[in-house]
């Protein structure tokens, strides 16, 4: 079985703020009810731009007035020539929200970047919020936290999580295709963040939670099968792709860490957030996925024997010198200081990484086994993600070859969260794999 909705009952029984899950056809005229049953407000707000209130406006405000609830004007944002996740833009969502009467409830309708607006804008002034998803596009619905560019950094700012998360299925497998292919990168981007998690498990950085493990681990091949399925808009295959996406989030509010659905390849995504490219998350988390396959593939060639576990040690790089790699590779000077930081944060002494580089080298042959068994081929991964329309090329994100390279050293740099990045430095191998 890939995501199914009683998987997501299960998850909710775990999750710290989101209550219902509601995917069904016509769900979107029960939201007043919804919004009712879970909360004592009595005026709500909707929080879109023109697209997506075309889609879901008229109707959740009809469901909203019909459960006797005062609907306040709708704050419509800009989406023209892009609507971007910032900090300017949660404080155009805030002051609309200081501006309607106290306690006034915000319905997102939209996905990524209109659910972690209204997200971040909700929790400042200390109200909930609900989310009318109209595509299945990332995994940020039920996430705690909104990933947000702030002062010029990719940061995840603490927030609740909405109560609800109301969908039609039908109207999801409407959407662009292009949004529904970035959400299928975005859920293949938990297969790195796995094998990064039994990575970490496996130096003692960050342990595995085996339940938080399956409610995300043990669908997620499967659902990731026929991609064709999405292209074909098929209602039933973009559902259990929303489901995933959701429970992505979820398994996020129960362990209070973005570690069940973040890892490398995130950290290329983010980076290049921050260099501005102007393709999707979920396109970008899509290739960096294919890419971080690529490095932990060339790791997994070679044997226990092959790795000069001794010399690694020795010509670990001290705290000076990798605050110097920071300066040398990013140019800009709040994303320095921000990096820096996450640098400092994570490095060890020498007699540390001996004592981490003597556990790996014992359980090499068995972690090897169990990387080789979370990841998809790197050639098997490339044709999923063409198939569901996902960029597997480094132009086709708007970045050379050599850009893609060199961005194994600063993504490394702007996250303090142990992945495939770490190891090859560690190891002392990154510049061979990837320069």
């Amino acid at each position: 079985m890939g995501f199914d909705r009683s998987g997501i009952e299960g998850a909710l029984r775990r999750a710290s703020t989101t209550r219902q899950v509601v995917v069904e056809p016509g769900a979107m005229a029960r939201t007043g009810e919804i919004l009712s049953s879970l909360t004592d407000g009595r005026t709500a707000v909707a929080v879109a731009d023109e697209t997506t209130f075309g889609l879901a406006g008229d109707v959740v405000t009809s469901s909203l007035e019909a459960s006797g609830i005062a609907v306040q004007p709708p704050v419509i944002l800009d989406d023209a020539p892009r609507l971007h996740a910032d900090s300017a833009q949660v404080a155009v969502v805030r002051s609309a929200l200081e501006d309607a009467p106290a306690g006034t409830i915000p319905v997102a309708l939209g996905s990524g970047t209109l659910n972690d607006l209204t997200k971040r804008a909700a929790f400042e002034i200390g109200v909930p919020y609900i989310v009318v998803g109209t595509a299945a596009s990332m995994d940020g619905y039920t996430a705690s936290g909104a990933s947000l560019v702030q002062d010029g950094f990719k940061t995840t700012l603490p927030c609740d999580a909405p109560i609800a998360v109301v969908s039609d299925p039908d109207l999801l497998a409407d959407a662009p295709v292009p949004m529904t292919a970035s959400g299928y990168g975005d859920l293949a981007g938990k297969v790195t963040a796995g094998a990064d998690w039994l990575l970490a498990d496996a130096v003692g950085v960050e342990p595995i939670q085996p339940d938080i493990w399956a409610m995300v681990q043990h669908p997620l091949h499967r659902a990731l099968r026929d991609p064709g399925a999405l292209r074909r808009r098929d209602v039933a295959a973009v559902e259990q792709l929303f489901l995933g996406l959701v429970m992505t989030g979820l398994a996020i509010q129960a362990t209070g860490s973005s570690r069940p659905a973040s890892g490398s390849e995130h950290q290329f995504s983010h980076l290049w957030e921050m260099r501005d490219l102007e393709v999707s998350h979920g396109f970008k988390v899509a290739f960096g996925t294919l890419w971080s396959t690529h490095i932990y593939e060339a790791v997994l060639t070679r044997s226990v024997q092959e790795i000069d576990w001794e010399g690694a040690g020795d010509r670990w790089p001290d705290l000076e010198q990798q605050e110097e790699e920071v300066r040398a590779h990013i140019d800009d000077p709040v994303m320095v200081t921000r990096a820096l930081v996450e640098v400092r944060a994570k490095y060890v002494p020498k007699e540390i990484l001996r004592a981490r580089l003597a556990t790996l080298r014992d359980e090499w042959a068995a972690l090897h086994q169990r990387l080789r068994a979370q990841l998809i081929p790197s050639s098997e991964l490339r044709d999923l993600l063409q198939r569901a329309g996902c960029p597997v090329t480094p132009e086709e994100i708007g970045l050379t070859p050599g850009q893609v390279r060199e961005s194994v050293i600063a993504a490394r740099q702007i996250r303090r969260r142990y992945t495939v990045l770490d190891l090859v430095l560690e190891l002392g191998i990154r510049d061979e794999i990837v320069l």
